[in-house]
């Protein structure tokens, strides 16, 4: 999840207003542009940032989710998949990335070992529908990911009682909140995992003061005025600047490696391409989405995320305060966006026996 204007050891104090655009999360629609469900235009041809395998079948779906907003998603199959019926995955993430992306990549390897796997852009964004667009929502987008095990259950080649769901980054917050409400989703793992609604409320490490949030909210809610009058929400800064010139921190320097170079960029990201509305930060700030992290017990969790990755904390966190049982792993050598493809530190082999034994 970049953040391009504030580093992981940031104080919290250094330029609010910039924070809470940086931080890039929900965007709130104004009353005058109400949501509409229409559905992208979808592309035919494979253009994800990684090759495709011969090893999987894939194909384009759309699905609904509960409020009607029209979601893409790539379903790959494992192509010697025979007659009967297998294990499912619903992937998503990173925040502010899209289906082409590392969520694409996990779902094909999880489909070359069996599982059927889909991956799919959140609502907003991407390929999928929903107006304005470029925003999120802590409640629909932990929806999507149930949406998207509704979808898995209705197809004849799986087994609607071994459902599994993987998180990226800042969705691992959101599958998590979702497993928790969603007791259909049977094991969930996560990596490079970010909370995102800790993170807009407090910032990196809860550095963030009382009077820092006020600051943040204060601004957004003059914007909510001038977004009303206009009758469209005000697109923030881009999420990630189109250069390094001037860039020194760290953080957003590593995630401009990713999603501003060929190894991760895609036009349809907003992370590689965009920005998020400028009341971004909102509802994410009041709703916490960890609440209930302990409900997801008895169903395994599997927590992953790099050593050196800035965002470690998250997934200890995370695992501290979740019920058994629950895993915890802690890659070596790695970073927080090595867990997006750098497929020899990604631990594919756990998380495929992770839930070899619990779907």
């Amino acid at each position: 999840m970049p953040n391009p204007t504030v580093s992981a050891a940031a104080s919290g104090r250094r330029d609010v207003l910039k924070l809470a655009a940086g931080l890039g999360a929900i965007g709130l629609a104004s009353l005058l542009n109400p949501i509409t469900a229409k559905a992208q235009t979808m592309s035919k041809e494979w253009d994800k940032t990684f090759p495709k395998s011969d090893k999987v079948d894939h194909r384009k779906v759309t699905f609904k989710n509960r409020y009607g907003v029209t979601l893409a998603g790539d379903l790959y199959m494992p192509t010697a998949r025979g007659s009967q019926r297998l294990p499912a995955l619903a992937v998503s993430g990173p925040f502010g990335a899209v289906k082409e992306q590392s969520s694409g990549l996990y779902a094909q390897i999880m489909a070359e070992r069996g599982y059927v796997s889909l991956a799919f852009d959140p609502s907003y964004t991407g390929e999928s529908g929903g107006e304005p667009r470029n925003v999120a929502s802590p409640d629909i987008n932990t929806e999507d990911v149930s949406a998207a095990v509704d979808f898995l259950g209705l197809q004849p080649s799986v087994d609607r009682d071994r459902i599994g769901a993987i998180g990226i980054c800042g969705w691992a917050g959101m599958t998590l909140n979702a497993a928790a409400v969603d007791k259909r989703i049977k094991a969930v793992a996560t990596t490079s995992m970010y909370d995102m609604s800790r993170v807009m409320a407090r910032g990196y490490y809860d550095k963030l003061t009382s009077d820092d949030r006020t600051k943040m909210l204060e601004q957004m809610n003059q914007q909510r005025w001038a977004d009303a009058e206009r009758g469209s929400p005000a697109p923030g800064p881009r999420i990630l600047p189109e250069t390094l010139d001037g860039v020194t921190d760290p953080v957003a320097r590593m995630y401009f490696d990713y999603y501003r170079t060929p190894r991760g960029f895609h036009p349809r990201s907003p992370n590689s391409n965009g920005a998020w509305t400028s009341t971004n930060a909102l509802s994410f700030m009041n709703m916490p989405l960890l609440t209930y992290i302990r409900e997801i017990a008895p169903r395994p969790i599997l927590l992953i995320a790099g050593d050196s990755a800035h965002s470690r904390y998250f997934s200890e966190d995370a695992y501290a305060a979740a019920a058994e049982p629950k895993e915890l792993l802690i890659v070596k050598d790695a970073i927080h966006v090595d867990l997006y493809d750098r497929a020899d530190k990604i631990p594919f082999d756990t998380i495929a026996s992770f839930f070899g034994r619990n779907l």
